[in-house]
């Protein structure tokens, strides 16, 4: 693998600021890695290394001090498909809109821009990112590269596996109801869920909507504070912006802090989880206690948060797509139909009581969170799946009543408005059919910080990182 493939994030914009290489060099490594590793794990579906070669000039290493060279010194980076950028196709994960190049980006990825980030592709994305799944009718189904007979979750699934095997050192993702830390757990890479407004987003026809937000995706823990430094800020177009200090990301996640107190969960009370996420969810928890920290158990009522997310997410996606239906009912996905659908056939009553359950939830959650450091839980209360399974509909002999019912631990979390992570901690033996022995899948476990304090929780996630992986384990080549 190419020496420059391994590197981190970090070290990479490091010595693009000393000019020892430069972006066209990152680049060059780029397509040779993308050309050898993807045709295995279908996560680069948009291509654009021609325009990205053009942006670099505008990068190259200058003596000039009146210029500011951007958090990222011209680091390039990947962005999910669902995510519009000028003059790059962008379809959604669509057949409505399959070759669609929009002429404005979507802020956050001018956000990116401004701050010396160079796009050069275009990740895999379910359609209009509905489900935790990656596949769709443009460009197919993305692998997870640990086996490639399984799923990398989604719908930031493409984000995720082109970190995990060398094809991206940073890329954005985006999360509603888990799906930037989903496929971060389920490939062995770090997600971040953001506190919304942290990370701005649009033009939106939903810009006061609090369930959906941009985040960053990394490797490791310090690169992902860099790339929410580059992401984070004040925007023009997002009315929820807000300032952010130059750097404090970054220097949060490069300043490991042990958590004093944390409240654990491996169910939040209100799903069936699998076996081999008990376990190494256990071995989490248990490791982290042999380092000091101090464990108890998570007290916070949240058996609404099914009926609640499913309402005010329908609601959401009537406010977003119900032209989309008029117009393209018959071209679209079944799943989405029925979202679309649900959302316009909604009474007020039913999202007057999903608003009440989500604010009784964010209130006890809260009050948890002021006497701990962190909450953990699993990210996904099972391993990844064969990637033929379009979604989760049974475990432990439970049946899931919708498509996103199995997505449970995280959407319950999205409620709440806290910032979420999720951080590789450790892997699981999963036994393929028709196997004789397992393999190992990573197991992501999801961690949650206070209200608006991102800085705390790369902190104390920096710390754990260092506890659970003392080596990182990817990229790798998939297998």
């Amino acid at each position: 693998m190419d020496e420059l493939i391994k590197a981190t994030a970090r070290d990479l914009v490091a010595r693009l600021a000393r000019g020892d290489v430069t972006p066209g060099d990152l680049l060059d490594a780029l397509e040779r890695r993308i050309d050898a590793v993807d045709g295995a794990v279908n996560a680069v579906v948009t291509r654009a290394f021609d325009q990205a070669r053009a942006e670099a000039r505008h990068w190259m290493p200058t003596t000039d001090r009146r210029r500011q060279p951007g958090r990222l010194h011209g680091l390039p980076v990947a962005i999910k498909d669902l995510t519009a950028t000028a003059g790059i196709r962008t379809t959604y994960g669509s057949p409505v809109f399959a070759d669609h190049v929009p002429e404005v980006s979507d802020a956050v990825v001018a956000q990116l821009q401004n701050r010396g980030g160079i796009v050069y592709a275009k990740t895999n994305t379910p359609e209009f990112g509905a489900g935790a799944q990656t596949f769709n009718e443009v460009f197919g189904t993305t692998r997870n590269p640990w086996h490639t007979d399984y799923t990398p979750g989604g719908s930031s699934g493409g984000s995720a596996v082109a970190l995990a095997t060398g094809c991206a050192w940073l890329a954005q993702g985006s999360d509603l109801g888990g799906s930037l830390r989903i496929p971060a757990a389920f490939t062995g890479v770090v997600g971040l869920r953001p506190t919304p407004g942290r990370v701005p987003r649009g033009p939106s026809t939903a810009a006061f909507s609090t369930l959906d937000v941009d985040g960053p995706m990394a490797r490791n823990v310090a690169d992902l504070g860099l790339m929410l430094d580059a992401m984070a800020g004040l925007y023009p177009g997002d009315p929820l912006s807000r300032e952010a200090v130059p750097g404090a990301f970054e220097a949060a996640a490069t300043s490991p802090m042990r958590p004093r107190r944390v409240a654990v969960s491996v169910d939040l009370g209100i799903v069936p989880v699998a076996a081999a996420v008990r376990d190494a969810f256990a071995r989490a928890v248990d490791r982290l206690a042999a380092e000091g920290v101090e464990i108890v158990a998570l007290d916070a009522d949240f058996s609404a948060a099914e009926s609640s997310f499913k309402a005010l997410r329908a609601g959401l996606m009537a406010t977003i797509h119900e032209e989309l239906l008029t117009r393209h009912r018959a071209r679209l996905k079944p799943d989405l139909v029925w979202n679309i659908e649900h959302g316009l056939g909604l009474t007020a009553a039913v999202l007057g009581r999903g608003e009440r359950d989500r604010a009784a939830m964010t209130h006890g959650l809260l009050r948890t969170l002021a006497d701990v450091d962190l909450v953990l839980t699993p990210t996904v209360l099972t391993p990844p799946f064969p990637h033929v399974i379009r979604s989760l509909d049974e475990i432990e002999g439970h049946r899931f009543e919708t498509y996103v019912s199995w997505l449970a631990l995280t959407f319950a979390i999205t409620l709440t408005g806290t910032p979420a992570l999720s951080l590789p901690a450790g892997m699981m033996p999963v036994t393929p059919q028709g196997a004789d022995a397992p393999v190992s899948l990573p197991f992501g476990l999801q961690v949650i910080g206070r209200p608006a304090d991102e800085a705390g929780l790369l902190a104390r996630a920096a710390w754990m990182e260092s506890v659970f992986t003392p080596r990182h384990l990817v990229p790798i080549d998939p297998r």
